[in-house]
């Protein structure tokens, strides 16, 4: 184990003219991103040597908090699309003084990279806490080091009572035929469910279908894997649990679709579907084709559900991170762009995460997004790649403008996937006590003939300062016949082999 402090790298705004002046003023703060006096603590580093992965990388982190303990997790040491999938382990770094400093290290008896693990390679993870039996819980999907036609990975989740000191994993599935799992506990006293926790997984090297497993004493044993009604297929599930107990389970299944439990996971809904996909294909390689949807749920239980998507822009020559909302899972809200920025601006946003303050709901719901962006999206050959957040205090009604936390960074800085340059797939944020933390991935010049990225977050919670603009985008309509620049394709798995077949993608509106 390591311990960091704080002490890192700087973040890199006459009277008959007044409304025109403030007008011109707005507008171009819509259309440049801010950039943000936030410190950049770097909370992990590689330090593997195998000889299979691309060194000095760290991608695809997730966060969570519970009391003063903030648990961040993420891939550590990425092995090459032209070796196989995953990498060497996965990591963690934890706060116990409420991100005031860090301990970091790798979860043992998962790879055989660190503490004779069984499997090659991890992959996915994603952290949670189980309140009711105060275990700290992290999800992965652990590899064989070896990538064919026929298997892809297993699920597992590693137990801690502290987010520090970390037990060998327990096997959920062992089909080997896995991808993309999610973890998320009922942490309501009030709840009937209080103290089950679920794990999310699509069978991408079997049925397809979205699977979901259930544990009743704080990740020890878990249920089989249980599909929904209709036998969803898809990938990506981040589900969250409502204080009621229901569980609801955004996912991509062609589009933005969900299904939920009312009975402790004991058997699952049919689908809903949330929105159709609208998007802009990123330039420069880069993975974000697979578009998941980042969920987060405030104190009353309303889910809030965002992606990134081209319906609002002429052309559809950039995308925006859009959201769309419920209370119950059943019905929701219209699809909405989040107003990081103009909507003529040249930026194209992808890649978002949210995080919203269980002590907050509805009208006074805060919530933060963090996201990566080009602030030019017809960037070619010469894209740059930069880290925002934005932010509400009244439910998503208005938001700050973009502020830029990290880069430019070039994208030959990054580790290569299957599926281009990498950063992750899903990014975390969370509040701790009110404040909001974010958990993204900053890439500087490579050095010594390695990489030079690892995992970040900030020193300051990310809020608005005192008096800073709020915009709103409330009377904005998509484009007339708005429809992607790009052939979109689906996938079981988060690497591109195995496509959805069209038969098995979610029947859903041209536009909604």
């Amino acid at each position: 184990m390591n311990r960091i402090s704080l002490k890192s790298q700087s973040g890199s705004s006459s009277d008959a003219f007044f409304p025109l002046l403030m007008a011109f003023a707005i507008a171009i703060a819509m259309a440049i991103p801010a950039q943000a006096q936030f410190t950049l603590v770097k909370i992990s580093t590689d330090k593997f040597t195998n000889s299979d992965s691309v060194h000095k990388t760290e991608v695809e982190p997730d966060f969570f908090s519970w009391g003063n303990t903030i648990v961040g997790t993420f891939h550590v040491a990425r092995v090459p699309g032209s070796i196989g999938w995953g990498s060497a382990d996965v990591g963690w770094a934890t706060s116990t003084d409420a991100g005031k400093t860090w301990t970091y290290g790798i979860l043992p008896g998962l790879t055989d990279n660190y503490k004779n693990g069984p499997y090659g390679w991890a992959a996915d993870p994603s952290v949670a806490y189980d309140a009711k039996h105060g275990q700290w819980l992290i999800s992965t999907l652990p590899l064989k080091n070896q990538e064919n036609s026929n298997t892809i990975g297993d699920v597992a989740v590693s137990r801690s009572p502290d987010g520090i000191h970390w037990a060998k994993p327990i096997i959920i599935d062992k089909t080997k035929e896995d991808d993309k799992n999610w973890t998320t506990c009922d942490n309501t006293s009030t709840s009937p469910y209080y103290g089950n926790c679920y794990t999310e997984w699509d069978q991408a090297y079997g049925s397809g279908d979205v699977l979901m497993s259930t544990s009743h004493d704080g990740g020890l044993t878990w249920s089989p894997g249980i599909p929904s009604a209709d036998h969803a297929g898809g990938l990506g599930g981040e589900p969250v649990v409502q204080p009621n107990g229901t569980v609801i389970v955004p996912f991509n299944g062609g589009g933005v679709d969900v299904f939920r439990s009312t009975n402790g996971g004991k058997s699952w809904s049919t689908t809903v579907n949330v929105a159709s996909f609208t998007t802009h294909q990123d330039e420069g390689n880069i993975r974000t084709g697979f578009n998941l949807p980042g969920a987060a749920i405030d104190g009353a239980g309303k889910v809030y559900v965002v992606w990134s998507d081209c319906r609002f822009r002429s052309g559809c020559s950039s995308n925006d991170v859009v959201m769309s909302s419920s209370t119950n899972g059943k019905t929701w809200s219209a699809v909405t762009r989040i107003p990081i920025d103009h909507v003529n601006s040249t930026v194209d946003h992808f890649l978002p995460g949210i995080g919203a303050d269980p002590a907050t709901s509805g009208s006074s719901a805060h919530l933060t997004i963090v996201y990566y962006y080009y602030p030019v999206s017809a960037c070619n050959n010469s894209c740059k790649l930069d880290v925002g957040f934005v932010t509400s205090e009244n439910g998503g009604k208005t938001w700050t403008a973009g502020k830029q936390l990290a880069g430019p960074m070039e994208l030959a800085w990054l580790p290569v996937s299957d599926a281009g340059y990498m950063v992750g797939d899903y990014f975390g944020v969370t509040y701790n006590n009110g404040n909001p933390f974010g958990i993204f991935m900053v890439a500087k010049s490579p050095s010594g003939g390695l990489l030079n990225e690892a995992a970040y977050t900030t020193k300051e919670p990310l809020l608005a300062a005192a008096g800073e603009p709020r915009f709103s985008s409330k009377d904005e309509k998509p484009v007339a016949g708005a429809k992607s620049d790009h052939e979109i394709h689906f996938y079981y798995d988060d690497e591109g082999q195995r496509p959805i077949p069209p038969s098995r993608l979610i029947p859903r509106p041209t536009q909604k």
